[in-house]
């Protein structure tokens, strides 16, 4: 017998044998990233470990706490967890107004220690002998924590994501912290150690005149500080990763 011609199979093709719609894959979900979320976990434990071994080394957690230093790696620990989780687990970067928020004031932090407080010739130094536990901390704290969040930055954040309103919006944490600055230190007794928690905050050494010249000049630097960050986040290069082997949907072979 002769074989049936394709004509003759399609003429006796029932319904249940037509060819059916395949439906479209679904799309490939971002990856997850293991280099970030394993450097943004090690930042966060620097930042959480020189707290703690400042804590240790303390005998007034109160004044401690005080510091502009301390809560900023506060902020770092705790947004450099999240952000870690968040590029563990394959879910959306944080929004640029908070890590962007949270390297303006650990940049503050570094520039502030390296340039005007360990500055004998700033005229605000704080200079003083120093644990082993207060050194280690003092490097994580200034130091390690704010090249590391340059670094995230820089090499592990994709670029754009500042916007000029941001600005002048992180700045409401530093003038903030001037008011709660000076109230902390006029309800304590006169003379108490760190009454006031930084030199330039002083009103026994610089009186409020002084302070208030001191809050304009740094509040200045501190938004030329964000202008230029934000500025830099939108020309600098983006230096992509590693790309997932399987490419997404309609994008050509797989590699």
């Amino acid at each position: 017998m002769l074989e049936p011609t394709s004509s003759t199979a399609n003429r006796h093709s029932t319904p249940d044998t037509a060819a059916v719609p395949t439906a479209a894959a679904p799309a490939v979900p971002a990856g997850r990233r293991p280099f970030a979320a394993a450097f943004r976990a090690l930042v966060a434990l620097a930042a959480l470990t020189g707290i703690v071994l400042d804590s240790i080394d303390s005998d007034d957690l109160g004044r401690l706490f005080s510091y502009f230093t301390i809560q900023s790696n506060i902020l770092v620990a705790v947004s450099f967890a999240w952000a870690a989780h968040r590029a563990w687990t394959a879910r959306p970067p944080l929004s640029p107004r908070i890590t962007g928020a949270a390297l303006l004031f650990i940049s503050i932090t570094g520039l502030v220690f390296h340039f005007v407080l360990s500055n004998d010739s700033s005229g605000f130094s704080m200079t003083s002998e120093r644990t082993p536990l207060e050194s280690i901390a003092n490097q994580l704290l200034h130091t390690v924590t704010p090249l590391a969040a340059a670094f995230d930055w820089l090499v592990l954040t994709a670029p754009g994501g500042f916007l000029l309103r941001h600005a002048w919006q992180w700045l409401a944490y530093p003038l903030l912290y001037l008011p709660f600055a000076l109230i902390r230190g006029a309800l304590l007794t006169p003379g108490t150690e760190g009454r006031y928690p930084y030199p330039f905050l002083d009103v026994d050494l610089q009186g409020y005149g002084g302070i208030a010249v001191n809050a304009v000049v740094f509040g200045l630097a501190f938004y030329a500080l964000a202008l230029a960050l934000v500025f830099l986040d939108r020309v600098r290069p983006h230096l992509r990763g590693p790309r997932n082997r399987i490419s997404p949907l309609g994008s050509g072979p797989l590699k």
